[in-house]
């Protein structure tokens, strides 16, 4: 494996959200559910780390996406 590009200190990656572990849902059918906030944060960072990429194209496979988006 190749070690990263150095990042822009001035436009590092995005961060990915933090995924819930399933205890952390108190399964009373909360609107939204925690699980809810997750998926929206996790299509934000997906979008964000897109445009990031776009914006460094010398960096196009990091930082590595684990979020199952490629």
């Amino acid at each position: 494996m190749s070690e990263p590009p150095d990042f822009p200190a001035d436009d590092p990656p995005p961060t990915p959200p933090v995924e819930p572990d399933a205890g952390d849902c108190c399964g009373e059918g909360c609107v939204p559910c925690i699980f809810d906030l997750y998926e929206e944060a996790l299509e934000r960072y997906r979008r964000d780390l897109a445009q990031w990429r776009q914006r460094h194209p010398d960096a196009a496979h990091f930082p590595p996406d684990r979020t199952g988006n490629r």
